[in-house]
């Protein structure tokens, strides 16, 4: 005797939930980039004032190298010690605390390196550092 047995009923996928979803997304996009537009679209007047401190971060330290032969480079590119003291006070007078990192080959003259020194304290650059590396244990 054959048993009766009900249909076996198939799992369904109910999309509407997602659909709901990217319609919102879309909304919300659409509402977002309107906002900007209207940002743009106004014309305002801003104040001035007489003191105002950067947004910005502390520029990082202007890189000075000397080469053995005594070739001086400033940020890769060769210069004179001319150049380079107008340069530093350019930079100096940008940002009152620039600092300068001389990178001397080891094997350099030591008077190149007090002459790229002197340069720095005419630019008055205050913050000067002497770059090396430690000794391998």
């Amino acid at each position: 005797m054959p048993l009766k047995s009900l249909p076996v009923e198939e799992p369904t996928l109910n999309l509407t939930p997602m659909v709901d979803i990217v319609f919102l997304l879309i909304i919300f996009f659409m509402v977002g980039t309107q906002f900007s537009e209207m940002e743009r679209s106004v014309d305002v007047q801003l104040p001035t004032v007489s003191s105002v401190t950067p947004l910005t971060g502390v520029p990082d330290a202007k890189v000075v190298e000397i080469h053995e032969d005594g070739k001086i480079e400033y940020e890769g590119e060769e210069i004179t010690l001319a150049s380079l003291e107008e340069t530093l006070q350019a930079a100096q007078e940008n940002y009152a605390g620039q600092a300068v990192v001389l990178r001397g080959d080891q094997r350099c003259a030591y008077q190149n390196i007090m002459n790229v020194i002197a340069v720095c304290k005419r630019a008055k650059i205050a913050s000067i550092s002497l770059a090396n590396k430690p000794e391998q244990e």
